[in-house]
Order: C-alpha cells, then sequence, then structure tokens
C-alpha cells in the first residue's frame, strides 16, 4: 500500500544548499553592530524516562542559520577586523559513544561541510565563549534555552561595570535576536518552500490513504492516525510536525483534541488534523470526511458552508492584504451560512459582533497562522498594532471550521447538526501572482471524498 502511495510523489527537492545559509548570515549581520556576539543554541534533550529520550528536533533559528541537526550544539558569530566569522559548537567524535547512539560529524566533519568558518568541541565552548563576550558590549542571545549559556552570560553582565572601569570592555546589555531571525524566516525561498511542497504532498497523501482506510465503521482513531504518521516516515519525513488529531463524532467538535482512541462509528464525521515534517519544514492539512463515505443531508450542509469559506479566504491571500482578511472572509461567509440555515437568529453585522456575536458559538478559532520550519511559525501579527501585510512569500494556514458539540453546557446545539465537527485546512503560498495552494494534492469537495472514503475495504 505504502509502496503505491510513494509512486504518487514527485522526486525529493534538493536540501537547503549551503550558499543559502551563508546569505541568510549576511543578512543578519549586517543588522548587528560590529561589536555585538551572536548566540544561539539548540534545544536540549528531554528525557522520556530513565535513559530514553524523547526524538530530538533542534532549536529552529539554529538550524535556520547553520543547518545543525545534532542536540548540544552552539553557534556563536562576531565581527574580527571588519569580518564577521561563524563559530559552531558540535559535540567531538567518540567512539564508545557512537557505538550506541549513533556517528557524529565531529569537529571535523562540522567544518568542512556545513557553512561555518570554524568548529570548536563543546568541551571548549566554556573558555572560549567567555573570551568571545569579554570582547562585545551587546549580546545577542535568546535566554532559557541552554541554562549553562545563560549562566555564562549573566555573569559576564554581572562584571561589566568593574570590566567596563578597568579595562574599557566587556558588554553592557542582552537582546534577545529572535525578532531580527523572525522577520527573515516570514518570507520563504524557492529552496524552502521545495521542501514545504514535499511535506504537504506526504501529508496529502496520507490523508488520502486515511480516506480510503476509514469506511465502514470498523476503523478505530489510533488506526488512523498510524496509517498517516506511518507513510510520514515511509516517504522520508522525521515524522509529524505536531501531533496528530483524529477525532470522530463528538471528538470532532474538540479542537485539540489529542487521545485518538476512541471507535470511528458508522455515520460519524471523521475530522484529521495531521502533517508531515520535512528536513525541519511543516506541513498541516485538516481534513472532515464521512466515515461511511456519504455525507447525510445535515453534513453536508455544514460541510458546504466551511468549504465556502475557505474558498473565499484563500482568495483573500494576495499581496498587500492585511493578515486578517482571509479570517474576516471566512467568517462572514460562515456566518450568512449559518443564518440561512436558521442556525444563528442575528442579522450578519450581530452574528460577527466580536463580543455578542452568535457565530462565536460554533467558530471559537482564527483562521490562519505563519507556516514554515514551525508549524505556528515565527512572525509578528500586528507590528505597530497594526494588521500586517501580507508579502511575496509569505506562507499561512487557511483552516476555517464549524463545530456543534452536543456535549456543551454553554450552548444550545441543533440537534440536526449535533456532534457534526468540520474544520478544511491547506497551507497557502502568497505570491504575486495570486495564492498558491501548497496541499493541492489532497481532496476537499463533497463529491471527491465521496468517492474515496472506504475504497480500499
Amino acid at each position: 500500500m505504502f509502496a503505491e502511495m510513494f509512486a504518487q510523489l514527485g522526486d525529493m527537492p534538493k536540501p537547503i544548499p549551503n550558499d543559502e545559509i551563508r546569505d541568510r548570515q549576511s543578512t543578519l549581520y549586517s543588522t548587528l553592530d560590529n561589536d555585538d556576539l551572536l548566540i544561539l543554541c539548540a534545544s536540549p534533550e528531554t528525557i522520556h524516562s530513565n535513559d530514553v529520550h524523547h526524538p530530538y528536533r533542534t532549536q529552529s533559528n539554529l538550524l535556520y542559520l547553520s543547518g545543525w541537526l545534532e542536540p548540544d550544539a552552539v553557534m556563536c558569530a562576531l565581527n574580527n577586523d571588519g569580518k564577521w566569522e561563524t563559530h559552531l559548537f558540535v559535540q567531538p567524535k567518540d567512539t564508545l559513544k557512537e557505538i550506541w547512539e549513533g556517528r557524529r560529524p565531529g569537529v571535523k566533519g562540522a567544518e568542512e561541510n556545513w557553512p561555518i568558518d570554524f568548529a570548536h568541541s563543546v568541551d571548549e565552548l566554556k573558555g572560549k565563549l567567555s573570551e568571545f563576550i569579554s570582547q562585545s558590549s551587546r549580546i545577542m542571545h535568546r535566554m532559557g534555552v541552554m541554562s549553562h549559556v545563560d549562566d555564562l552570560v549573566v555573569e559576564a553582565i554581572k562584571k561589566r561595570d568593574r570590566a567596563r572601569q578597568k579595562l574599557g570592555s566587556g558588554p553592557i546589555s542582552i537582546e534577545d535576536p529572535s525578532n531580527r531571525i523572525a522577520e527573515m524566516r516570514m518570507i520563504k525561498s524557492d529552496s524552502e518552500i521545495a521542501q514545504m511542497k514535499f511535506a504537504s504532498d506526504v501529508s496529502s497523501l496520507a490523508h488520502i490513504a486515511a480516506m480510503k482506510h476509514g469506511g465502514g465503521g470498523n476503523s478505530k482513531e489510533n488506526q488512523l492516525q498510524s496509517l498517516i504518521e506511518g507513510f510520514f516516515r515511509y516517504a522520508g519525513t522525521s515524522g509529524w510536525s505536531y501531533p496528530s488529531i483524529v477525532g470522530s463524532g463528538e471528538n470532532a467538535t474538540i479542537l485539540h483534541y489529542k487521545q485518538n482512541e476512541d471507535y470511528c462509528k458508522d455515520g460519524e464525521i471523521v475530522l484529521i488534523d495531521a502533517g508531515a515534517e520535512f528536513r525541519g519544514y511543516a506541513a498541516d492539512i485538516t481534513r472532515s470526511w464521512p466515515n461511511n463515505g456519504q455525507f447525510t443531508d445535515a453534513q453536508k450542509e455544514i460541510y458546504q458552508i466551511v468549504l465556502d469559506a475557505q474558498m473565499a479566504a484563500i482568495d483573500a491571500c494576495v499581496v498587500g492584504n492585511p493578515y486578517n482578511a482571509p479570517h474576516e472572509a471566512a467568517r462572514k461567509v460562515l456566518a450568512e451560512g449559518l443564518i440561512q440555515l436558521g442556525v444563528i437568529t442575528q442579522g450578519l453585522d450581530d452574528a460577527l459582533d466580536l463580543d455578542a456575536g452568535q457565530l462565536k458559538n460554533w467558530y471559537m478559532h482564527n483562521t490562519s497562522h505563519w507556516i514554515g520550519l514551525d508549524v505556528h511559525d515565527v512572525g509578528v501579527y500586528l507590528p505597530n498594532g497594526e494588521p500586517r501585510l501580507l508579502e511575496n512569500g509569505m506562507c499561512l494556514t487557511i483552516e476555517p471550521g464549524l463545530y456543534f458539540g452536543a456535549w456543551r453546557p454553554d450552548v444550545e446545539c441543533p440537534e440536526r447538526y449535533a456532534n457534526i465537527g468540520i474544520r478544511i485546512e491547506d497551507d497557502i503560498l502568497v505570491t504575486n501572482e495570486g495564492p498558491v495552494v501548497l496541499t493541492d494534492m489532497c481532496p476537499k469537495t463533497i463529491d471527491e471524498i465521496e468517492s474515496i472514503v472506504g475504497t480500499a475495504n
């Protein structure tokens, strides 16, 4: 089965080239002062139990600016006589540890194959970093990632007054560089888009496989989850970009449902929100479909409203539009649809009111978020208090939904729509020529879905 799905994928894209990562470094360094010191730390490994670790994923800014994936790493950059130097501290070669845990590039491998100027063992970090800090006036460092690096930085700042008085050197301030890097990460290059497109195609095929095998009321949520995530790994991605949501029936009305343990009963809607990660880049797809392969009239009514809302929101992903334009477009269509069905008894303007409008009873989340190296990617949504304008190369999700949880005590759920939860989500690239749906391989019309569900049984 997986082999047949895999054959539908295009060729795996080439990795982000080192020259591009070098260009990223140069762009960032151009915003710094010559006596700044940049420090980027890898995420720490976390323990599952005893000596068993959770799967490792490094910090995204470090990945973006070095391409390095291994734990315990620290990247530093400083200006030396008018030229910026990039230093990377890595785990040294260690035969015994490599026998147990896998091969390491080591210092030599890092210096030869990664876009850096100098590589060092992490055993040299304390001495080298202390030296770098003493030469700097401002330290560009995000606290809270690697505690022993934080300690070095804090200690240097504590000593700044004496050092400055005596020697005229030493740091006087700390600044988090995350916002500077976030601004760079918001605009995706062609090579980044290629990684995201591959992750999107893998995710799309996995969703199709779940639809094919999910019909008949005989499946469980965890079985569908295993099918999807199994293909993620089979296709060569690192796995999921976020924990998969597989909810059937009333579970589909829970936004971040994660138990994924119930049976998918015949006639219920199955909502799956799942995406793969490839070389650090995320995909994010949600599809909702009837487990027996045929939408009821009530399910069709809600599904079509959500689909129409999503299409309106995608159409609003236009260069120059404010970031919230897709959200407002989706809300308008959702409200109009529910008014027509009689679910909302207010007029349109009243229904859309954020405080007293009835739409919020059934649609309670935003329509979009940035996507890239993080599934909820970096980037300020409201710079200076105003919605950011969409630009060529930005990527965002479009994911309207309607959720009629009959179990909820806070609303009176219409019996006709009891426990129907529908969300439709795609990943969108904003271009000068109009929006591009990166997840376009994944079907979403009523006719398409009904023609697929249960066909593998």
